[in-house]
């Protein structure tokens, strides 16, 4: 049979078989062959045999695709179970140990792109003289193994060498990006008592510069680290209370990173905080090598002259995965600044310009660009490029017709789920998979993914809870400051105690894809028939008029349900009567004649996480009378009047029964 794999262009793999593959995938497969008598006929074989075997397969990982452990071991997996299975026994090691692997010196490992175009290569030579003399300097601060390194930073070269000085003397690094308020920057950074803040004194971001010198000041008093590091990018000083970035980097030093446990902490990762505090995610050194390795190699095909593009912010994980692509000896394009300024074509010209092989992206970015009728393909040479990645939100199938006939037929969309949970994607694509518009292709590699229902039952063709059923080394090792373990339990374990509930809603099919049908906790429940929201919004967002939608369904004192859809409308659109009916029957027609809502109301915008993912709880819960300061945080919000008129709605009128 011969299909489309996801570096374009057919494969005939009756013929070529799974270990025959051009990828690193083949490659590992060969080596299984090779070393230990596996042999697999295609992807979801080896799913199968990577979630039986779990310690078969994860030492393969290391052994087979160059993950540096410093001491052999016996014991892959000493104690499975949920939480607190224990991986790796014995075994030291440290993340920046990959930085010391082979390759070209004068090669880059990172490129910071910013939106006037300028670039700056920082070469692997470099990069790693700049990561040992940051972490010699440290040293000389007192930080020593354990002890926190803080980041404000944005997408650029200096938030990636700090993070691998700090990883490389066994400091817990933790970040956020330049454009956090200071409140928000200290509800996750303060916790963690850092002993060194790495800020920068202000960023450029859609065409202005943004000062950052009061809100490092409000940080400091705030977080109260010993010591201060500042990135000068508006003034050509820095404050005589702060260190001078540039002179903390500029030493000759050798990269000679310290051997820790497997289960060190590498990194404190944190989740939204919409409803409340955000969790601070603890992911040891191993676990969150082996993942990187397993991702960056196994499913994104990166190696030696790939190059990876994204518009993210140290604040995402997407970020970790970034980063961490010089790992495996390919080069991290780090845009920095708006990726819709001054219009929305920028991005794909810095992948035109710089050669990238593999384009990150949201839904939402994608969208931005048909609704702006550019056309990348013809605008920018994109030869080189191999894979748009897409992650974020649940990504329609009209994303997929938009990149074949606007970008070009070569390139496929690989559409990824998971999450900062677990440092990286529970469902995705491999180079061998096909691409099925509107589904992810399959699970990932060593994730044993199942829809259950409420009962703890597997689900086929139907759509249940999100739950990964054996445990995964990049699972977070605890939440900083739940010494009890009781706040991990209950965020993860709770619902089926000894398996990880995601919070999603997704549909396993029969064939190994897996629809993601939106937040478990923001289904649409009416009259017993459960539909997720991305079905809603795969429907309405494609009308023309549709910029984009929310749609929530509340739970009435009486017994009702009361499910509005709100809309924000493109410029000159209107939201009347004719509109409104071609909303219900595309609702009708493509997701369900049982889920038309109630009422459709227009609003100016749609609010988000500082992520992009929708605030559908906050409005269902500020809707149903709950007070907004204890609902979401205004600080974890991207746009804080958006939300505002949520809260007027609510004040003015109460759910309709």
């Amino acid at each position: 049979m011969t299909v489309e794999n996801q570096y374009g262009g057919g494969r005939d793999h009756a013929v070529t078989g799974l270990g025959q593959d051009p990828s690193a995938l083949g490659a590992f497969c060969r080596r299984l062959r090779e070393k230990r008598g596996l042999d697999f006929a295609d992807y979801g074989e080896l799913h199968r045999w990577s979630v039986t075997d779990l310690p078969g397969f994860w030492s393969a990982v290391q052994q087979y695709l160059g993950v540096p452990f410093r001491t052999a071991y016996r014991d892959v997996l000493e104690e499975e179970r949920m939480p607190g299975a224990r991986w790796f026994p014995g075994v030291r090691t440290n993340y920046a140990d990959g930085l010391l692997a082979d390759g070209d010196p004068r090669e880059p490992a990172l490129i910071t792109v910013r939106e006037d175009g300028t670039a700056a290569p920082l070469p692997l030579g470099e990069f790693r003289r700049q990561v040992a003399s940051l972490a010699r300097s440290l040293n000389s601060l007192g930080v020593g193994v354990g002890d926190r390194v803080a980041g404000c930073l944005p997408n650029g070269a200096e938030a990636a060498v700090a993070f691998y000085a700090a990883a490389s003397i066994g400091a817990v690094w933790a970040s956020v990006g330049a454009d956090h308020g200071p409140d928000a920057a200290a509800a996750r950074l303060a916790p963690l008592a850092p002993k060194v803040l790495i800020a920068v004194d202000g960023y450029r971001h859609a065409g202005v510069d943004r000062d950052r010198g009061p809100a490092v000041a409000a940080l400091r008093e705030a977080v109260g680290p010993a010591h201060t590091v500042l990135v000068p990018r508006l003034r050509p000083t820095v404050p005589p209370d702060c260190l001078d970035w540039r002179e903390l980097t500029a030493g000759e030093a050798a990269l000679e990173p310290v051997a820790v446990p497997f289960d060190h902490p590498l990194w404190v990762l944190f989740s939204s905080g919409t409803t409340g505090a955000p969790k601070g995610l603890v992911h040891s050194h191993g676990g969150v090598q082996l993942e990187m390795y397993k991702t960056l190699k196994l499913h994104w095909d990166l190696g030696p002259g790939s190059r990876v593009l994204w518009a993210t912010s140290p604040s995402w994980v997407i970020w970790n995965l970034l980063v961490s692509a010089p790992l495996v000896g390919a080069t991290a394009v780090l845009y920095e600044g708006s990726p819709t300024f001054p219009d929305t074509a920028g991005l794909w010209r810095a992948a035109s310009a710089h050669r990238v092989t593999h384009f990150g992206t949201s839904p939402g970015f994608l969208a931005a660009c048909e609704r702006a009728g550019i056309v990348p393909g013809r605008l920018c040479d994109l030869s080189a490029l191999r894979q748009i990645i897409a992650t974020g939100s649940p990504v329609p199938a009209s994303a997929h017709a938009w990149v074949t006939a606007r970008v070009g037929r070569h390139v496929p969309l690989v559409v990824i789920s998971g999450g900062t949970d677990v440092v990286g994607a529970l469902v995705g694509g491999a180079p061998t998979v096909p691409v099925v518009p509107g589904e992810i292709s399959a699970p990932c590699l060593g994730v044993a993914v199942e829809a259950w229902d409420p009962h703890g039952r597997r689900l086929v063709n139907e759509m249940g809870e999100l739950v990964v059923t054996r445990p995964m080394p990049s699972m977070p090792v605890a939440l900083w400051g739940d010494d009890s373990g009781e706040r991990h339990r209950q965020a993860y374990f709770a619902p089926y105690p000894g398996t990880w509930r995601h919070g999603d809603w997704i549909t396993r099919t029969e064939r190994n894809t897996v629809v993601v049908h939106g937040r478990s906790d923001a289904t649409l429940n009416r009259n017993g028939v459960r539909m997720g929201s991305a079905d809603i919004y795969a429907a309405v967002e494609d009308l023309p008029e549709i910029l984009e939608a929310l749609v929530v369904g509340a739970e009435l004192p009486d017994g009702g349900y009361w499910m509005p859809l709100f809309v924000a409308l493109r410029e000159g659109a209107e939201l009347d009567d004719g509109l409104r009916d071609r909303v219900r029957r595309a609702i009708r027609r493509r997701a369900s004649p049982r889920h038309v809502p109630d009422e459709i109301l227009a609003v100016p915008a749609v609010p988000h996480t500082r992520t992009g993912k929708k605030l559908e709880v906050p409005v269902k819960r500020i809707l149903m009378g709950a007070d907004p300061g204890t609902v979401v945080a205004p600080a974890a919000v991207d746009d804080p009047e958006a939300l505002e008129f949520f809260v007027r709605l609510a004040e003015h009128r109460a759910p309709r029964g």
